[in-house]
């Protein structure tokens, strides 16, 4: 049920389930990665433990800015922390398959149709969590090493993610009606109307996703170019 005000703070979800396979992927992972990198792979569980059963995720029930928040925690911050500890690919063009599926398991959820149906089953809930947080996971494994030889693909890669996620926060917040029916009648207790909630989330998904993914994008750029200056350096 969607909370109002004077409840959210008492609305965690602390599913013994939930907890328990959080729990168990990420001790899993944090013995398999290096220990450099368990600190950020230990927070990066933490951020997404938090967005799952915090009052945020309630508050997604009632608000649509609230679930692109709740998104935008897992696929921006819990997310590159966890790619840290995976191998890395070993497959030249794998960043441009993980950018697709990114930005296909974005597009679809938050089409009218498919997230109404999260709305309806658990089963579709949790799909559209496990692939869109999943797909993020694998997409900035791929963008957080760009080696001289992959680096043009994660480039690519790179701005395509950020072209995809900020266009759809554009069309999100520029749309002059609401897509999201569920919204409807659950925004007037936060003081806002269905419109400016859908406007706000689609500002959220906007601009942080964006300047996320055109850094990374930058960030390759500027390998790519060091890469090319050793060579004439050497001449």
């Amino acid at each position: 049920m969607p909370p109002v005000p004077g409840e959210l703070l008492s609305r965690w979800n602390l599913s013994p389930w939930l907890l328990l396979v959080l729990l168990a992927v990420a001790i899993l992972q944090l013995r398999t990665s290096s220990r450099p990198v368990r600190g950020a792979v230990a927070g990066g569980w933490i951020v997404a433990t938090l967005a799952f059963v915090s009052p945020l995720c309630a508050l997604s029930v009632a608000l649509f800015s609230a679930r692109i928040a709740q998104h935008m925690l897992l696929m921006l911050v819990a997310a590159p922390l966890i790619a840290l500890g995976l191998p890395a690919s070993r497959w030249r063009h794998s960043a441009w398959w993980s950018a697709l599926a990114f930005t296909a398991a974005l597009w679809v959820w938050h089409m009218p149709a498919p997230y109404k149906a999260t709305f309806r089953s658990d089963a579709v809930y949790w799909a559209m969590h496990l692939t869109l947080f999943g797909s993020a996971i694998w997409l900035w494994r791929d963008l957080l090493d760009p080696t001289p030889e992959r680096a043009a693909s994660v480039l690519g890669a790179g701005l395509f993610a950020c072209i995809a996620m900020g266009f759809l926060g554009a069309v999100l917040t520029l749309a002059n009606h609401p897509w999201f029916d569920w919204y409807r009648t659950t925004t007037e207790a936060w003081g806002l109307d269905p419109l400016a909630d859908q406007q706000l989330g689609g500002a959220i998904m906007w601009v942080p996703g964006g300047i996320a993914f055109l850094a990374v994008a930058l960030r390759s750029l500027l390998l790519v170019h060091r890469h090319l200056e050793r060579p004439a350096a050497a001449r």
